[in-house]
């Protein structure tokens, strides 16, 4: 019989956690058959660690990782994912804004054959500022970076034992790993569902980490900057000889005398403007490569505590890291 793993990103979630379990509990666990249910604590400070463990201790299919720090939703679902045992993984968000029953949907699919399963969102009762912004994030990876992404976006995936495997190789850090699993290219079947509005606890989806992520999501996966930098360089150029070759005509047919000073200085600050710009970019992708180049993990693994039956078959399921 095959096994799936629930992979549960954790930050800041001590007053979802039992809820999103009892709602798995009742509407899901019981279909799925062997199942294993890992939960990643992204260096939260209030009490989720103790949270979990109260539901390892309600559940023997439970599996606990706790991270050193805070390392963000991408290194704590690679951890996940790394750490869990399943023939197939499904990522699940714990703010309650996903109906689990998907997850039944995205099994069956995968048994069907398909490697990948996105959860779309076909609908988003959500602020329409942020459903706003949301979309438009999605327009633009369409746009330039991948054109497989969903209309709807998604957080939510199953994958396979083999597409977990080649997300362990890749080993990316500054990076988007929705997109690295749409990047691996294996079969994929999309399940759509209603997004919810977050009606409990406080989202910690930043303003600056919506903006790291779609510097990541475009640097990682996509020439577009450094190709935008180029043409526009281009363009500069091309309207630099023009308007010198007209400065000249105008001397030498109507004697106009060559003053210009305050176009002269709105072409300096914009040429400077965009000269600042550019750096920016690069020294974005440069600090990138220093990233990569210094080889240092991911995420770090504090402390592991294995499911309550595993660690009864094997004494000693307690492994710190």
């Amino acid at each position: 019989m095959s096994k799936i793993s629930i992979v549960v990103p954790v930050y800041y979630n001590a007053d979802t956690l039992e809820l999103l379990y009892e709602d798995m509990k009742e509407k899901i666990l019981d279909e799925l058959g062997e199942y294993e249910l890992v939960f990643v604590d992204d260096g939260s400070g209030d009490d989720s660690w103790d949270v979990m463990n109260r539901l390892r201790d309600k559940d023997p299919y439970v599996k606990l990782v706790r991270l050193s720090r805070n390392f963000g939703e991408h290194a704590a679902l690679l951890a996940g994912l790394s750490a869990c045992s399943g023939d197939c993984a499904v990522t699940k968000q714990a703010d309650l804004q996903e109906d689990s029953r998907i997850i039944l949907e995205m099994y069956d699919s995968w048994k069907r054959g398909n490697k990948v399963v996105l959860a779309v969102r076909k609908e988003r009762k959500e602020n329409p500022v942020k459903v706003f912004f949301a979309n438009l994030y999605y327009a633009l990876i369409r746009k330039i970076v991948n054109k497989n992404m969903p209309v709807g976006g998604c957080d939510c995936y199953l994958v396979d034992r083999k597409v977990i495997e080649v997300l362990e190789r890749l080993d990316e850090k500054n990076s988007s790993l929705t997109l690295q699993v749409l990047w691996a290219g294996f079969r994929t079947d999309m399940i759509y569902f209603v997004r919810q509005d977050r009606e409990i606890g406080k989202s910690r989806w930043t303003l600056s980490k919506k903006v790291k992520l779609v510097m990541d999501s475009v640097m990682s996966f996509s020439y577009f900057p450094l190709r935008f930098m180029s043409g526009l360089g281009i363009l500069f150029n091309i309207l630099a000889v023009i308007l010198l070759i007209s400065v000249i005509t105008e001397k030498f047919t109507r004697g106009t005398p060559i003053d210009g000073w305050a176009s002269l200085m709105c072409v300096i600050l914009c040429s400077s403007g965009i000269i600042l710009l550019m750096l920016g970019i690069l020294g974005e992708y440069i600090w990138r490569t220093l990233d990569a180049a210094r080889t240092r993990p991911p995420y770090i693994v504090d402390e592991v505590l294995e499911p309550q039956k595993k660690a009864a078959e094997n004494p000693g399921g307690h492994e710190p890291n």
